[in-house]
């Protein structure tokens, strides 16, 4: 039998720990920052996932205590039985941690939509995925925040940017990334005829602004402007909306969903650091795939699920192969079964 203290290796964990702290009681530590802030993080995890485990340990002791005085006691051995089943439970979600290879998959994520092409139909679907994943995170007790909305022609969203805060929450939402085709009768043609429909869905890790990136004043250009979408006299009076483009990169954001100018900087600027980390990670692995002579696929590229709700119903993930055929559940944020079954299938992969 498999040991999972071994698969996790929490005793070379608590050798990193131990050379960690010694680094974050060096009196120079701070000398550099960004090296310091690493140090930090490092030892913030690895102390988070040694406690848990270890914290599993004595849990399975006091159950092997119970099981010896059990005897016929049948309140005990339904306490022993409770309380296996949710360890079962809580070490099936450790299992993914095997998946969670990368030290981005631990932060917050900006989690971004783009509507394909086909006008309303595509945009309605975007706002779809939209709605699932604010529902998805909701089960999960992450917290979300709409950073910018770009609202769609007629109905739907062109675009929108979403701040996911939790743990994993890269992790989790990586199985995301990709393109999300839709097929439907059409709520929005005269003769229902059957539409497909694309959407573009981005994971970005959240930028630690101050360690990884250095962007000075002169880097960027701020520019304000009125903001086009909804939202009465206010925004259409008020220069609230804002524009940064970075020189250097060449990348060009832009944040109109609140009110407050300051505010829109602040979300832009999230924004800007997110794109940016992701062209450093993206990068590094197109130069580790070189070197290894391996090729990646850039853009948009294949389609990595499919909704269908004509002519049968259905969601199938490419990747995978795992399918259901409850689509209300998973328009409605239950993409748990998806997620388990991509992390599984990179378990032991070089990513």
């Amino acid at each position: 039998m498999l040991n999972p203290w071994s698969v996790f290796d929490i005793a070379g964990k608590e050798k990193e720990i131990t050379e960690l702290q010694k680094q974050s009681a060096a009196p120079d530590l701070w000398q550099d920052r960004a090296n310091a802030q690493s140090v930090m993080r490092l030892l913030a995890e690895k102390n988070r996932t040694v406690q848990r485990w270890r914290g599993f340990e004595k849990r399975l002791a006091d159950i092997a205590e119970l099981i010896t005085l059990s005897a016929e006691d049948e309140a005990i051995q339904a306490d022993i039985e409770k309380e296996l089943n949710e360890l079962g439970s809580e070490l099936t979600e450790l299992e993914f941690q095997l998946a969670f290879k990368s030290e981005y998959d631990t932060r917050n994520a900006i989690l971004a939509i783009h509507a394909g092409a086909g006008g309303t139909e595509s945009q309605d679907w975007a706002e779809m995925l939209m709605r699932m994943y604010l529902r998805w995170a909701e089960r999960r007790g992450f917290t979300t925040e709409v950073l910018d909305t770009s609202p769609g022609d007629e109905a739907g969203i062109k675009s929108v940017i979403i701040a996911v805060n939790g743990e994993y929450a890269v992790g989790y939402l990586k199985s995301e990334h990709g393109v999300h085709r839709l097929v439907r009768l059409s709520p929005f043609d005269s003769d229902h005829a059957r539409h497909t429909s694309f959407a573009l869905v981005e994971v970005l890790p959240e930028a630690a602004a101050d360690v990884e990136l250095d962007i000075k004043p002169e880097d960027i250009k701020v520019e304000t402007f009125r903001s086009s979408g909804p939202g009465g006299q206010h925004m259409q009076k008020t220069s609230s909306a804002v524009r940064i483009t970075h020189f250097a990169s060449g990348l060009v954001v832009s944040c109109q969903s609140e009110r407050s100018q300051h505010q829109n900087k602040d979300y832009a600027m999230k924004i800007l650091l997110a794109r940016l980390l992701e062209r450093q990670i993206v990068q590094k692995a197109e130069e580790k795939a070189r070197l290894k002579g391996k090729r990646i696929d850039a853009g948009w590229g294949n389609q990595i699920r499919s909704y269908v709700l004509h002519p049968y119903r259905m969601v199938k993930d490419h990747r995978t192969d795992y399918e259901t055929g409850n689509t209300e559940a998973v328009l409605d944020g239950e993409l748990d079964g998806f997620i388990d079954a991509y992390l599984r299938s990179i378990i032991g992969k070089e990513e």
